[in-house]
């Protein structure tokens, strides 16, 4: 568990070291821009239906990178970008100003608050924080933060208060490889040692940890 922690750490350093650029979104820009976007993500980035994800409060350096990824699609070897039938399309005409100003005005909104189940919160917290040594799982805190907030330079998402059924829609995607824009492929590591209990525990979880 120590090697995994301390490969963590050396992967956080390096991301943070490459991507410590500053982000230059107009916020105002993006707003008049948003309109678009509010049929899926709500006017102010608080999804109303859970299989889309809340942006509101995400960092806009992982907002900026998904949207980028969103316009790439799926590249003919299969590890670059991100192939989405709704916002791939939606990502196809936003030049590199429209996705920096988008990200910049979503990223200024504040993230509507979630809850965890009673049921969820032991396990929930004992996998977040501690992961599970014996299947090689490292602690989700470890990039993802004590509160689930991320951190904008690694461009690690916060995943606190997120809706569950996104998150859980995200675990299996990296699980089954369809999601293949993670670090490293990080994510899809950890990710097929998760079963579908895990997953839908973690989900829960994330809903309200604050």
């Amino acid at each position: 568990m120590k090697k995994i922690a301390l490969s963590l750490t050396m992967l956080l350093s390096t991301l943070s070291f490459n991507s410590a650029v500053a982000f230059d979104g107009d916020a105002e820009a993006g707003k008049a821009k948003a309109a678009t976007c509010a049929a899926c993500h709500g006017p102010n980035g608080n999804a109303p239906i859970t299989m889309y994800p809340k942006i509101a409060g995400q960092h806009a350096d992982y907002i900026y990178k998904q949207l980028k990824e969103f316009k790439l699609g799926m590249t003919s070897g299969g590890e670059k970008g991100r192939m989405d039938p709704v916002m791939s399309g939606m990502a196809m005409p936003l030049s590199d100003k429209d996705m920096k100003d988008l990200s910049a005005y979503f990223a200024n909104m504040p993230m509507s608050a979630g809850t965890t189940p009673e049921s969820a919160v032991a396990q929930g917290q004992k996998l977040y924080r501690a992961g599970d040594a014996e299947r090689g799982i490292p602690s989700c805190m470890a990039c993802h933060g004590p509160r689930g907030n991320g951190t904008s330079l690694a461009k690690f998402p916060k995943i606190s208060f997120q809706h569950p059924e996104y998150i859980k829609a995200q675990l299996e995607k990296f699980r089954d490889g369809s999601r293949h824009n993670d670090a490293n492929g990080m994510m899809r590591d950890i990710s097929a040692k998760l079963t579908d209990e895990d997953i839908e525990i973690l989900s829960k979880y994330l809903g309200g940890l604050h």
